[in-house]
């Protein structure tokens, strides 16, 4: 079942950052391993394709996998692939999360190699390429790549709620993108806040040789899907079958 766009009310400055990781933890916390595996496996497959093809289905299978968890409902490592039932929607979600990182990276690049080989071209006197001019565009350079760092940053906070819509409200990915982008920014300085908190924990598990990774990044899905649920409810569920017989006193 699908909901009307405009009819989806979420909340202001609802997002938790702290209780949204400890719900995410006690969520799936009793069935820790399997996760474990659904988001490794989600995100092994996710990257095999360029431009991340696969990784929004994925990423629709593991918070498929978070929201049926949520209702009390069984889950199976099998679940994962459902995400391919939403395989176009997920798709519009991730070129329209890409194609802007991409407007954003690749011409930083080449700005910076051009810079880079103009500036050694500029020798000083005894034809050496000038450190002065070296220093000032690696300074000028720095403080862009700041500013793009920050982009991203906020890219990825906007598109928090995309996948968990697409998946929980069955919005079309156009839609989803449009009410995470405005959801996203009702919450913004939480949800970074939330986010800051679940990269810490993500570097943490860089830190053990990236195995750590693969164990904190279930909780930080787990934590997404608990703000999700802060800012919009889940979504009542509606069974496909058949109302029981009528009963006769």
């Amino acid at each position: 079942m699908s909901f009307p766009f405009n009819e989806i009310e979420f909340k202001r400055n609802a997002v938790q950052p702290v209780e949204c990781i400890k719900a995410g933890w006690d969520l799936i916390r009793s069935q820790y391993w399997l996760f474990v595996g659904i988001t490794l496996v989600g995100l092994l497959i996710g990257s095999l394709v360029p431009l991340g093809i696969l990784m929004g289905p994925m990423m629709c299978g593991i918070y498929l996998a978070l929201f049926q968890t949520r209702r009390g409902q069984p889950i199976e490592f099998g679940l994962l692939f459902k995400g391919f039932d939403f395989f176009g929607d997920a798709v519009v979600a991730t070129v329209l999360h890409m194609l802007p990182m991409f407007l954003i990276i690749v011409p930083a690049y080449v700005l910076f190699y051009a810079g880079m080989f103009a500036v050694i071209g500029t020798t000083s006197q005894n034809g050496e390429p000038n450190p002065g001019a070296l220093l000032g565009f690696f300074g000028i350079f720095g403080i862009i790549w700041l500013v793009i760092m920050v982009l991203l940053i906020v890219l990825s906070v906007i598109f928090t709620f995309a996948y968990p819509l697409i998946v929980d409200r069955r919005l079309s990915g156009l839609n989803a993108v449009k009410l995470s982008i405005r959801a996203a920014l009702a919450n913004f300085w939480r949800l970074l806040g939330m986010l800051l908190l679940t990269g810490l924990m993500t570097f943490g598990g860089v830190l053990l040789c990236f195995v750590g990774v693969y164990l904190v990044m279930p909780i930080g899905f787990a934590a997404i899907a608990a703000a999700y649920e802060q800012v919009f409810g889940l979504a009542e569920v509606t069974s496909n079958l058949p109302p029981p017989p009528p009963t006769f006193a």
